[in-house]
């Protein structure tokens, strides 16, 4: 059987690559299969017809989710956030943007849902986005390094994985220090996220990844069939190292955008802003704020969490004035970060909605 590549489909079909996975992925080209991360369909396959004006509900099979743990990961409220979706994503709003990517659990989710024609997606963690870049290009190698790690990592006593953590971090700095995007320095950013404490992300002052050993019998470390997932759904998918406002230039009238910026802390001590340089403070939530007041004002639909401070401080209305424009909603979310562990409980979270 002649073949064609996704790029060939996308120069034949005039369409965007994106797309043509999308279209394979959906089962919607005949013949078309995936052969590691690469697609291939018969020469022959006609274009289907423009699906975006209909939902894709994929079978179970087919989920993709986050591929490492993130401080204030979505999971447990998607539900919730997914209420919030737009009306018209997929058909009149064919576009996503999400600047402060962190897990990922509602790109993929939106991505595993709708079919959409452009998704920008960001954060300011260099390494993170350098993660992002390398499951999408180069999965087969990062798997192939990540399996390595985990063969080695997995039979050892406690003493040698102790060594092959703090080994392993040191390694990671270096190559982060050096300003590194390799394959290696993505294989050790989800080593160390499944095998450090509590899939902490933290630098110290000088930004140097600092998060010791976890405890955690038997890690997950390499995820096959879920980084080729991931993989595949990145196809296409604009990735970038880059301040949240750099996203202006994308979003538009026809844009859903998630923002999850670093969460306000609840109280002084609460504090865990560091995933990157920098801090995110009550003066960059404000500008935040503006930023999304700009973006609605252009017609963008827009939905954004963070804390909610009447946990801590029934009459601390922050954002209750700063987003006093749009829609807020508080949903109950489990606390998922405490060195006290009598502390953890569900507490309220914010959902600020444009629409």
């Amino acid at each position: 059987m002649d073949v064609m590549t996704v790029k060939e489909a996308v120069a034949k079909w005039d369409i965007s690559q994106r797309r043509v996975v999308a279209l394979c992925t959906e089962n919607r080209i005949e013949g078309a299969e995936f052969i590691g991360n690469i697609g291939l369909m018969p020469k022959s396959a006609v274009k289907p017809e423009d699906g975006r004006v209909t939902r894709f509900e994929p079978p179970a099979d087919m989920a993709v989710k986050p591929f490492i743990k993130w401080a204030g990961g979505k999971s447990q409220i998607l539900e919730d956030i997914r209420r919030k979706y737009p009306s018209g994503l997929g058909e009149s709003i064919t576009k996503y943007a999400e600047p402060f990517i962190g897990g990922g659990a509602v790109l993929f989710d939106v991505l595993s849902r709708y079919s959409l024609q452009d998704v920008y997606i960001s954060d300011i963690n260099k390494e993170l986005a350098a993660t992002y870049i390398a499951i999408r290009d180069n999965v087969n190698e990062l798997i192939s390094t990540l399996k390595s790690l985990e063969s080695e990592y997995l039979p050892a006593c406690d003493e040698q994985r102790k060594e092959i953590y703090y080994n392993s971090r040191e390694r990671f700095n270096a190559l982060k220090a050096a300003c590194s995007e390799s394959v290696e320095l993505a294989a050790l950013f989800i080593f160390l996220n499944r095998t450090c404490f509590n899939g902490l992300y933290r630098v110290n002052s000088h930004g140097a990844y600092n998060v010791p050993q976890g405890s955690y019998k038997n890690p997950t470390i390499c995820d096959e069939a879920n980084l080729q997932a991931v993989s595949r759904t990145l196809q296409g998918v604009t990735i970038v190292c880059a301040d949240y406002k750099d996203s202006a230039g994308f979003i538009d009238e026809n844009t859903f955008a998630y923002f999850d910026p670093p969460y306000r802390p609840l109280t002084a001590t609460a504090s865990f802003t560091s995933y990157a340089e920098g801090g995110f403070g009550d003066k960059e939530q404000a500008e935040l704020a503006r930023f999304i007041d700009e973006l609605s004002g252009r017609g963008a639909h827009i939905v954004a969490s963070n804390s909610d401070p009447k946990n801590a401080d029934e009459t601390d209305d922050f954002f209750d004035r700063l987003y006093a424009r749009h829609n807020i909603m508080r949903v109950s979310a489990s606390r998922a970060l405490n060195s006290v562990g009598s502390s953890r409980g569900k507490i309220s979270e914010l959902l600020i909605c444009s629409v």
